[in-house]
């Protein structure tokens, strides 16, 4: 079944823009793979727009990204579709669920997902798809090196940003895409702390409950490494046989393999109690620790379609250089508040998501998506009031999918773990019936949100996408709709 969403004109007359009105100033706190998203998206437009990076640099840090065809949409109205596709293996199954004795437990298979969503995932290294999505912005758009100290409000005046190196930056909206230790929510925050606003729920340090090591080898042999040779993405998660320990190899169209090897915490902790126990950053985050870890997982089995020469997540550490090996927090949170006066939040800067559900990149590609809709719907000369309610319809839209995102990264990180109910979810995931695959497939990637301002994309799922609000109420009149 083909469901016709939305037909466009290719060629689209451009609209008239009264000179003595003007479009917002957009200012995006964040290069990573949310704030690229949406800066691609208003480049699609009229609207000024800057980026600031904290990194001097790019730097090819990350694992893997796993992308179902809930994404899909935003790379072919940006024309990168291709590309993204060439860049990435398929994945036929969510995920191999195997054992320390290299065998394979079962598999979550979602090979319907083409037919009731339209489209098959793709698993990306995260370098690649950076690079990707870097490419897509133009250089006098990109400021690196940009770390936020502080940033001010000035209601009808616009909001200005203050940066480490002494230079400023004003605006009409300033958008936190920083990260889960967002300076741009800090002094959202700690403003709205001042006036009373503040829920108590969000006046909280972020909670973590698994530490993870990530990293991505040099390009291996396959006649050594012979899942590689695979065109689908071998996605295995190997669960430890009693002990709290978890983790995951991606083969990658590159020839090399991306892996993360999570260990979970007995409770949750906070950094509040990393320093409480006279943890220093470098002693608990930096190289050193994160070498002391590799040295604790180094005999862990890992499945490599080699049985002659068995590999060991040693032998993967081996061959990935250590300045691309990181140790890093899994924190778990979704904020009450989003947004405030001329400042709003998106990504892992309102909501973190654990990534055992392998959700978060496409949940912050999906924010970019709504609020570059609602920002373009806004008049021109915005007043404050209208900003405001712009943001607000940012956040109705989209924090119903993150809550269910939430609770479906808690099932997978459970699972994942040790415990009477990890055994009792790989059970039902072991034994779980097609009606059930189907009804996960659509909860998974039921959310096929577009581009209200761009040419539409058909969508050929057989379950159609779910009603996205601001598809009807932001869509320019040039573009025709037809269900």
């Amino acid at each position: 079944m083909t469901t016709f969403i939305a037909q466009a004109s290719q060629t689209s007359q451009p609209q008239y823009v009264d000179p003595t009105k003007k479009r917002p100033k957009v200012l995006i706190a964040g290069g990573g793979l949310g704030g690229l998203s949406l800066g691609m998206l208003l480049q699609q437009t009229d609207i000024p727009y800057e980026i600031f990076e904290r990194a001097t640099e790019p730097k090819a840090l990350g694992s893997a990204i796993a992308l179902s065809a809930a994404t899909d949409a935003l790379f072919k109205q940006c024309n990168i579709y291709d590309e993204f596709v060439s860049l990435g293996k398929k994945t036929l199954a969510l995920q191999v669920i195997a054992n320390e004795q290299r065998r394979v437990d079962y598999k979550m298979d979602f090979s319907a997902q083409e037919e009731v969503l339209g489209a098959i995932g793709h698993v990306i290294a995260r370098p690649a798809l950076h690079d990707l999505l870097f490419r897509q912005i133009p250089k006098d758009r990109m400021h690196m090196g940009k770390r936020i100290l502080s940033t001010d409000d000035q209601g009808d005046k616009g909001i200005t940003v203050t940066f480490s190196d002494r230079t400023t930056a004003s605006g009409d909206i300033l958008i936190g895409a920083d990260g889960a230790y967002s300076a741009v929510r800090q002094n959202l925050f700690k403003r709205l702390k001042a006036q009373n606003k503040l829920p108590a729920a969000d006046d909280v340090p972020l909670p973590y409950s698994t530490v993870c090591l990530v990293g991505q080898t040099r390009p291996l042999d396959p006649a050594v490494f012979p899942h590689l040779l695979q065109d689908d993405c071998q996605f295995i998660n190997t669960l430890g046989e009693n002990k709290p320990w978890a983790w995951i190899t991606l083969t990658t169209q590159q020839g090399t393999v991306c892996w993360s090897i999570i260990r979970f915490v007995e409770e949750l902790k906070t950094s509040v109690d990393d320093k409480n126990n006279n943890q220093t950053v470098d002693q608990e985050w930096g190289p050193e620790a994160a070498e002391a870890m590799c040295n604790e997982v180094r005999q862990f089995p890992v499945m490599s379609g080699n049985e002659a020469n068995p590999w060991t997540l040693g032998d993967l550490i081996n061959h990935t250089p250590k300045d691309l090996i990181s140790k890093v927090k899994l924190e778990e949170i979704v904020f009450e508040t989003w947004f405030g006066g001329r400042t709003v939040l998106m990504g892992d800067a309102c909501h973190k998501l654990n990534p055992a559900g392998g959700v978060g990149c496409q949940n912050a590609m999906h924010d970019a998506i709504i609020l570059a809709n609602w920002i373009n719907a806004l008049p021109s000369d915005p007043t404050c009031k209208d900003i405001e309610s712009a943001f607000r319809s940012y956040q109705d839209e989209r924090l119903p999918w993150i809550q269910t995102a939430s609770n479906s990264t808690r099932f997978y990180r459970t699972m994942a773990s040790g415990g009477i109910m990890a055994g009792l979810l790989r059970f039902c995931a072991k034994h779980m019936p097609e009606w059930a695959k189907r009804k996960m497939l659509v909860v998974l990637g039921g959310n096929r949100p577009q581009c209200s301002f761009l040419p539409l994309i058909e969508d050929k799922g057989s379950v159609p996408p779910a009603f996205q609000p601001s598809l009807l109420a932001t869509k320019p009149k040039s573009l025709a709709t037809s269900v």
